[in-house]
């Protein structure tokens, strides 16, 4: 195996959750030999092409760029073979078929953000929060067949704060991540990172996942306890947001805060004093609303909302 200082490796990524990891290989002098992101796609009113976050700072530092629309597109492929990596590095992109993240001779890297097994799938950061976990944390692993259940490379354990939202803790694995890539890129080239699988680590019938968050998902439920309304809403900050209705309107709500207190009306009914708090009944006690956004209006505090509006 190449040290990391000879080792070739083409990055595949999309968002700015992917450009923090892409950064510290550029910063630490690694051969960035090519990147792969999504091409560009027509957004705005004007249906201007939109180029992804891992692009732009691709363009900017001058790498190399490749953005297929297929994946098995056979010119893609040659494109991709004559890079001759070693190693590829995936973080947030699309899924891969075989024949691209087996072509390297030391395979695929991904980095996940979870402490895999737990939370396989698409939205860990969110699905974690969303369930009241005290503890989650990063995975380097190696791709294979079936989607995150690749040998484990390195993981870190992060504590999930109680009023943490998952904006915060995407900005806080975005940094960690781009770490934990480096070293596990560096011991995996010096050769001193043994993969180990994932059933060594977890019990496969005990694992949880973390499936694409729909607009169920965003659904407030006051049926539930008024701890498990305040998770949902952070889990789901600042997107999608979670939401309920004010007026016959959409409310998304973005911070809240919850009270152990029998509510004097119905799970789901709201009580406010228009000036300084808006509460909603939940199964056992208050959900204070924080920070919201009414359909229609900018988001804001809920006592500037108070301040300009007339709850019926």
């Amino acid at each position: 195996m190449p040290n990391l200082k000879d080792c070739r490796i083409v990055f595949m990524g999309t968002p700015e959750f992917a450009v923090a990891i892409l950064d510290r290989l550029v910063q630490e002098r690694c051969a960035v030999v090519g990147v792969v992101t999504a091409a560009d796609k027509p957004a705005g009113r004007g249906m201007e092409l939109s180029q992804s976050a891992v692009k732009k700072y691709a363009v900017d530092k001058g790498l190399h760029i490749l953005q297929p629309i297929k994946l098995k597109d056979p010119e893609f492929i040659a494109q991709l073979e004559s890079l001759h990596a070693d190693v590829q590095v995936v973080v947030a992109f699309r899924m891969l078929p075989e024949l691209v993240w087996n072509m390297p001779p030391m395979g695929t890297i991904n980095l996940h953000a979870s402490l895999l097994p737990k939370y396989r799938g698409a939205a860990p950061i969110n699905w974690a929060i969303i369930n009241g976990e005290t503890e989650t944390g990063i995975t380097t692993f190696k791709l294979q067949h079936a989607i995150d259940t690749g040998d484990v490379l390195m993981q870190q354990p992060i504590t999930i704060r109680q009023d943490q939202t998952a904006g915060e803790l995407h900005d806080q694995m975005k940094m960690l991540g781009a770490a934990l890539v480096f070293e596990t890129l560096k011991k995996y080239c010096e050769g001193t990172l043994a993969p180990i699988p994932q059933s060594a680590i977890h019990d496969e019938a005990s694992i949880s996942t973390a499936p694409k968050i729909n607009t169920d998902t965003c659904r407030i439920n006051w049926f539930l306890s008024a701890k498990q309304v305040v998770d949902l809403i952070r889990g789901l900050s600042p997107y999608p947001g979670a939401f309920t209705t004010l007026d016959g309107k959409m409310l998304k709500v973005y911070s809240s805060s919850f009270e152990a207190a029998a509510p004097h009306i119905a799970v789901g009914e709201y009580d406010t004093d228009q000036k300084m708090f808006l509460r909603f009944a939940a199964k056992d006690g208050w959900v204070y609303v924080k920070e919201i956004q009414l359909e229609g209006k900018k988001r804001m505090k809920i006592e500037d909302f108070l301040r300009g509006y007339r709850i019926k």
